[in-house]
């Protein structure tokens, strides 16, 4: 026995010098010590004080149920402490909400419905498994029944003002038949018979009294969470100046009625390449247009001087 734990205090000494020397390996290093208290002081996670009123197209979020507040309180947190995609959401709110606004005005549709693109794609033109496409994710034959074409060649689902338009008549319809601009926005995820089967089964008439699914559920929630840290960056703790948002590049149209048999020969005719052709008419999925018809098409093409690539 004793033989055994002197063999054992031999290996225990081994192992701790072993972790020792590991310690000295991984110890960092005290070169930068000085931005230690700085490092400490710039990354911090605090909780968040809920503001005392929020609202969605003027309705009003009671807040004061312990269970919308929860549910709202997450939302904030989730998208304040997601820096990275937050700080995005700002660049490119800056470059897309001064095409989507205008349409939502012109159709009466609170300016709050610019979020709803927000959380719908990120403002890019998204791709879901369930075939939605585009920054409005419109499905099919969505698009379709509202007059936009979609097809192999040509998807105006990528069209933001097209797609914007069959967007405002969605919600209007919707509006219409459930009553609230809130629950209009929850039928764009949920559709409008989903909704309305569920205020009846639960014999409610307001989404925050429905029990929903996670998506819906969470769907005005993570809406008005970021409509609230768009419009107050620095109280979440983004900072930026003007310079560091994106812009959208000046262009001026044009309109082909014929086929186009390779867009890369076209754009370089146009003083551009197919790519930057490509960036400013992404409903365009093909390198060349069929257009047997003889369909008028408008394109986008940047002015000159705004890319530095030659054609």
């Amino acid at each position: 026995m004793k033989t055994i734990k002197n063999i054992l205090a031999v290996v225990g000494l081994v192992c701790m010098s072993g972790l020792f020397i590991f310690a000295a390996q991984q110890a960092p290093s005290d070169e930068n010590i000085d931005d230690t208290p700085k490092l400490i002081n710039d990354y911090n996670v605090y909780a968040l004080s809920v503001p005392d009123q929020l609202d969605f197209a003027g309705e009003a979020v009671p807040l004061k149920d312990p269970d919308v507040y929860e549910r709202m309180d997450r939302e904030l947190l989730v998208n304040t402490y997601w820096q990275s995609n937050g700080l995005l959401m700002f660049k490119r709110a800056e470059k897309y909400f001064p095409i989507i606004e205008p349409i939502l005005k012109k159709h009466g549709i609170p300016d709050d419905f610019k979020y709803l693109a927000v959380i719908e794609s990120g403002l890019t033109n998204a791709v879901s498994p369930a075939g939605a496409r585009g920054v409005w994710q419109i499905m099919p034959e969505t698009g379709k029944e509202n007059g936009l074409e979609v097809n192999s060649n040509v998807d105006e689902r990528y069209n933001l003002e097209k797609s914007t338009e069959v967007a405002c008549k969605y919600l209007l319809k919707s509006k219409k038949d459930l009553g609230s601009w809130t629950l209009a926005a929850a039928a764009y995820n949920a559709g409008n018979a989903g909704v309305s089967r569920r205020l009846k089964e639960q014999q409610v008439n307001n989404y925050y009294d429905l029990l929903l699914g996670e998506e819906t559920g969470r769907y005005m929630f993570r809406i008005i969470a970021l409509k609230e840290i768009l419009n107050h960056p620095q109280k979440y703790g983004f900072n930026f100046t003007k310079k560091d948002l994106y812009t959208d590049v000046p262009t001026y149209k044009i309109e082909i009625d014929t086929a186009v048999t390779d867009f890369a020969s076209f754009a370089k005719g146009l003083g551009i390449n197919y790519k930057i052709l490509k960036i400013h008419n992404p409903w365009l999925r093909e390198p060349h247009l069929n257009n047997k018809s003889r369909k008028k098409y408008t394109l986008e093409i940047p002015k000159e001087g705004y890319y530095s690539s030659a054609p």
